[in-house]
Order: structure tokens, then sequence, then C-alpha cells
């Protein structure tokens, strides 16, 4: 019978976790249907059938740590009989090992999969995972209404409007008061609060460890600086207004601020190809070519596409590569490769409303442009007061390789090609 094995890793990834089972044992299975989901410490991988027939038997649970190429299953011949499942209640007898030899924990769940079932039978999909884990509810308490008396994503809404489910283990809690010290408080400390208070703990997903892992690396070797500057982008709003319509019409999107960015800081790293540079032990390596990341935030964390060659894109084609990049974001399509590279970044924290901020490095990568909310605030202007749309710039560089005159200069340029952005489309 074929196996159903995890797709081969790339050679910086070594090892990943079972997220999902889409099938159980016994269902039917269609060539090119998703079987389960595999997390890296960079994407969500899809593991896909190869052929029809039948989900024989499954050799990994949700939760488990898979290498490449490790069998996941085993998939039988249309109308086989799938192998005997062992109880989903029962749970493993203590002292017994798994199939790869490891201790089992009879008191421990894997981290990918919450208590309860699909109405009584199977595992819950992600979609009504996240919901019941987020507001800590009893699956096995939830009415299912979909097929077979399965738990919906509707269900568990509806239970976490309601006031969910009893909270297990965590309704038991002493109150905190039990846990104070019998020293006596001094007469002016807050009262101590009563009753039941909930917490809850989740393992961190492989790609929150790796961002994690990557950042403090930064902040531990790059000697990071950050400068600001502010720029009015009231000439780029009149551009985008005046030719919006036309722009939508001839190539199906919309003209956004992100493509202006990108051209600018395209032509700032033409001017100066340090920011363009990375470091690599004592060596200067220095990039003929210009790929920006995209910081785009999803549901798994911070990811960053990258946009190859921009010199090359104009603003229709780096509009058209953010949106298809920010939908494969939210589907969890995005793969290794368009993640993988990039000379420098640009992080938008204006569209959730900052007004500032110092962004990290993206390493190996030596600088990473912020950009910001545009808030109308009152400015000089040719010996005037106007009130004019701003928005702070701030570009973080490493040191080691960028003198700060680089910096400042690099972003004066942005600015003023953003300030008049006929300059940098008429190539001035």
């Amino acid at each position: 019978m074929p196996e159903i094995k995890v797709p081969v890793f790339s050679e910086s990834v070594s090892e990943g976790t079972l997220l999902s089972w889409s099938k159980k044992p016994g269902d039917a299975v269609t060539r090119g249907d998703i079987l389960a989901e595999i997390e890296t410490d960079k994407v969500v991988l899809e593991v896909t059938a190869l052929q029809d027939g039948v989900l024989e038997s499954i050799a990994k649970q949700e939760g488990d740590t898979v290498l490449s190429e490790e069998v996941l299953g085993v998939l039988g011949e249309a109308g086989s009989a799938p192998a005997p499942a062992a109880d989903p209640e029962s749970g493993p007898i203590a002292g017994e090992t798994s199939a790869g030899g490891t201790a089992s924990q009879p008191d421990s769940q894997p981290s990918g999969q919450v208590a309860g079932t699909l109405g009584g039978t199977g595992t819950l999909p992600p979609a009504v995972r996240k919901i019941v884990a987020e507001n800590n509810l009893d699956a096995a308490q939830i009415q299912g209404t979909g097929p077979k008396g399965n738990i919906t994503k509707q269900d568990a809404a509806l239970a976490s409007q309601g006031g969910g489910t009893d909270q297990g283990p965590q309704s038991a809690a002493e109150p905190a008061s039990a846990r104070v010290s019998e020293a006596k408080a001094p007469a002016a400390s807050a009262p101590v609060p009563s009753g039941p208070r909930a917490e809850q703990r989740v393992p961190m997903t492989r790609i929150r460890q790796r961002i994690a892992e990557r950042l403090k690396e930064v902040q531990n070797t790059a000697a990071i600086l950050t400068t600001f500057n502010e720029v009015n982008m009231q000439p780029s709003m009149d551009l985008r207004k005046k030719y919006q319509d036309q722009f939508v019409a001839k190539h199906g999107v919309k003209l956004g601020f992100m493509s202006l960015f990108v051209r600018a800081a395209t032509e700032a790293l033409r001017a100066f190809p340090n920011v363009n540079a990375s470091i690599d032990g004592k060596d200067i390596i220095y990039h003929g070519f210009y790929d920006l990341g995209i910081a785009v935030a999803s549901e798994r964390g911070l990811v960053v596409p990258i946009l190859r060659d921009t010199d090359a894109m104009n603003l229709a084609d780096i509009e058209k590569a953010i949106a298809a990049f920010a939908a494969k974001a939210k589907a969890g399509k995005l793969t290794m490769d368009d993640m993988s590279g990039g000379t420098f970044s640009i992080t938008n924290g204006g569209t959730f409303g900052s007004m500032m901020s110092t962004p990290i490095i993206n390493q190996p990568q030596s600088a990473i442009l912020g950009m910001h909310n545009i808030i109308e605030r009152p400015i000089a202007q040719n010996g005037q007061v106007v009130i004019a749309p701003m928005m702070y710039l701030a570009l973080s560089y490493d040191h080691r390789i960028i003198d700060g005159k680089e910096a400042v200069q690099f972003l004066v340029l942005i600015k003023n090609l953003l300030e008049d952005p006929a300059r940098m489309l008429l190539d001035l």
C-alpha cells in the first residue's frame, strides 16, 4: 500500500510539527485532497494525496514532531477496511512506548490537539480548535450541528458568546488570596483579588519560536541604531487620488502607498549601496540586485515575503505582487522560496495605528524601513502654518556597516522622493 510521507524540507529546516489531519482512518480520499498540515519554523506545508483510495491508517498524531520524508500513514485501495484505531478516550497505558520508542505521557496532550471531539469522534478542525483554545471551552460540552454531529466553527463561536463551557481545571484553581504570603501586607497595598483567576498555558508555535530566536539573535550580534524623519504625504496622496481610477481601469489593482515606498526605497538603495549590503563574517557583500522584503501580518505571526528585482518593477507590478503575497499569507500558502533571501525590508506599523517604532533588522540584511500612521498635523510651510498629512519614518540600521551620515541621507532621499513623486516616476 502507498505510504503517506512528510514533504521534503529545505536544508535550513530539520523538523516540523503535525498540526492537523483533514481525514480520519476509513475516509475516502481523492487525488489532490489535503490530508494533513505540517508546521515548520517558516511555513505551514500541506500533505496531499497522490492517488485515490481510503486512508488506511495513521502513524503520527496531531502535535507529534515529524522529520523530512517520515511516514505519516498508509493509503489503501478504495473499499478496503481501515486498520483498527485505538479508542481516543482510553489513552495509552503508563510505561508503554510509542512506535518511535519514547515513553508515553498519560497526563499530557499533543500541543496541536484540544480536548474534545467532533461530536464524539475525530479531531477538531484548526479553526474550531483555535476558538475553543482562545475561549477556554470544553469541546465535549459543545453541541455540534455539522454532519454526523461534528462541531462547526459557528457552533464554537456561539458557545464562546454564551459564556462557553466549564473551564476544567482552571475553574477549580485556588483563589489568589490563598496564595498570598502570611506576612502582613502594608496598609496602603491594593486589595487582593478573590475568586478564580483563569490562566491558559499553550506552547509557542514553531514559527513564533523561530521569530523569537531570530529577533534576539539580531539584537545580540548587530549594532542597531534608528534614525527618524517625517514626510508630508500630501503630494503622494494627490497623485494617488488623481490617477486612481485610470490606474485601476488599466491594471486591475488599486494604487497604494506601499508601491510608492518600494520605488523610493529602491532608488535610495541605488544611491547608497551600503544599505543594500550585508555582513558575512569579516566580509561585506554588496548586492547588485534589489530584493525587498515586505512585512505581512498573518494568523501564525509576522512573515516577510520577498519582492524580487524591484528596480525592474513598475508600480502596477509591485501592487499586484503585494496583493498576491497578502492573499497567500492569509490562506497560509506562503512557501519557503517566497520568504528566502532579501536585501532590505519595509514594515508598515501604520496599518495598525502605530505612530512611532524602532523596527528590528531582518538579518543578514543591514537595514529596515518603518512606515507609520498618517496623521494631520500643523507644520510650517513657506512661512505659514498649514495642516498636512504627516508620517513619521524610521530607519533601523546596522552601525557596523552603515555610518550615521549614510543612514540619515538615505532616509532624507526617501522623504524627498515621496514629497515629489514625479522625480522617481520620471527617473530624475
